[in-house]
Parts: structure tokens; sequence; C-alpha cells
């Protein structure tokens, strides 16, 4: 009877434990379709060519778009990722094949450090470092204040890619006369690749969305800017200058404006979804 009794509240609790975690999950589920059902509809109808295409025009003037922030967006995000990734990936590399002893641990507790600190700490270092010697707001110290966030992710995602890998791998490679750099190059990355991608998409769609660094670096503008090194627009910094305006045509813009920033960072989550999947099923 002991057993049996036992049994039953066994049961009960496993019970228990499946409801609660299911009771959380469709919690945070519910929100999320809740919040992208809420942008959708107050932004999917300002979405349009013109929305896509052309410049805010000035307040009053009917229609405009944020042409010139997706520009932005591409090009302070692209040269981060131009300087971020090659460094990220050469420090996983390292940590992954030759990270022993304190140094490779210092190098690792850092990186985890870092990707813990505030974005908006981050754009402060970015305006003290770039900002205040150059004397004037610029996409490059948007794009620094960038790097800095990516790199810790590219690092560890880059790390536990080549750790996934066999040491086997590189062994053979070597032992059959490689070098250790043409065996990591052509027998180990290889093998890690869609899950270096996966972790380099997620550091890009990490940035994608911030906007408290881009208030100290990038500054915004309302026109078009392909100079780096001059005040540039960017999408999420739109929609923040936007969303606080007075102005009920902008309010409509940047409902837009955050629909379209979600939809690229679901692009990109999806996309290195597929890659994980694909190596899963290698």
């Amino acid at each position: 009877m002991i057993g049996a009794g036992y049994g039953r509240w066994r049961r009960l609790r496993g019970l228990i434990g499946i409801f609660g975690t299911a009771l959380c999950a469709g919690t945070a589920a519910t929100l999320l379709l809740v919040i992208l059902g809420y942008v959708a509809r107050r932004g999917a109808t300002e979405i349009n060519i013109p929305f896509l295409t052309q410049v805010p025009h000035p307040v009053g003037v009917p229609g405009g778009g944020v042409a010139n922030g997706i520009v932005g967006s591409l090009i302070i995000v692209g040269i981060a990722a131009v300087f971020a990734i090659p460094i990220g990936v050469l420090t996983g590399i390292y940590l992954a094949l030759y990270g022993r002893g304190k140094f490779p641990h210092v190098v690792r507790f850092m990186s985890d450090v870092l990707s813990g600190i505030p974005s908006i700490a981050i754009g402060l270092f970015a305006y003290t470092v770039l900002v205040q010697p150059l004397g004037h707001f610029s996409a490059v110290s948007a794009s620094f204040a960038f790097m800095v966030m990516m790199l810790p992710i590219i690092v560890r995602a880059t790390e536990s890619a080549l750790d996934s890998v066999p040491r086997s791998v590189y062994e053979s490679a070597v032992a059959l006369g490689s070098s250790p750099y043409a065996a990591i190059v052509r027998a180990v990355l290889p093998a890690a690749r869609p899950a270096i991608v996966t972790g380099l998409l997620l550091a890009i769609a990490r940035v994608t969305g911030e906007t408290a660094p881009l208030l100290f670096t990038a500054f915004g503008s309302q026109f078009w800017v392909l100079d780096p090194f001059r005040p540039m627009a960017e999408l999420s910094l739109q929609i923040f200058t936007y969303a606080l305006s007075p102005y009920e045509s902008w309010h409509q813009q940047a409902w837009a404006g955050a629909l379209l920033l979600i939809v690229v960072v679901f692009l990109l989550n999806l996309i290195a979804r597929l890659a994980l999947a694909r190596r899963a099923g290698a």
C-alpha cells in the first residue's frame, strides 16, 4: 500500500511538472504572438514601395519612408561584421585548439563578461573612444560599438562549433602531413562551418535591433548619407525618434519600421535555425 501510494504521488508530481512547463511555454508563446500581432496590425498598412524607397519627408508633408535608415543599417552592421567576424572566428579557433592555460581562461571569462555588459555602456565607451576624439558623430563609431557587442557571441559560438568536431579530425590531418594551419582551414573549419555561420547570424541579429549605442554614435540623419565618417540614419534609431515625436504620421511609420525590423530579425534567426538543422541532419 505504501509503495502504491508513493507511485501515485510520483505520477502526480510528474503531471504537475508537465502542466507547469506547458503553461510557462504556452504563456511565453502567447505573449510573443500577441506582440507580433499587435505590431503587424499597427504597421502592416504603412509598408509600401514609397516607405521602402523614400527618405523621410518634412513634418506636414505626407508620405516619406525609411530608405536611408535601411541603407544606414546595412552599412553600420556591415562594417561591424567585417571587423568582428575575422577577429571573433580567429579567437574562437585559438580557444578551441590551443586554449589551455591561464591566458585562454582569462579570454573566455572576459568574453562572457563582455556579453553581459549593457549596450548603452558600450555606446558610451564608443562615444569616448571615437566620437569625442573625432569631434563628431559617425557611422564608424556605431559600427565599433556593434563590433564590440558581436565579438563575444562570435567567439563563443566558434569555440563551441570547433569543440563539437572530433579532435581526431585535426590530428588525422596533421598525421597525414598537413600543417596545423592547413588542418584547421581544410579539415576542422569545414566540419564546423554550419554552427559557425549560425553564430555569425545570431550576432548580426543581436545588434540589428539595438538603439542605445546609436544615440551616442551614429546620431541619425533625415537625409541620404553614405559616408561612414558622418552621422547616419539607422532603422532602429529612426523608430525610436518617430515613436517619441508628437506627430501621428511618424507614429504610424514607427510601427511600420518596427514590423520591418522584426521581420529582418526573424529571418536571420530562421536562417540560423535552418543552418543548425542542416548540420544535425548531415
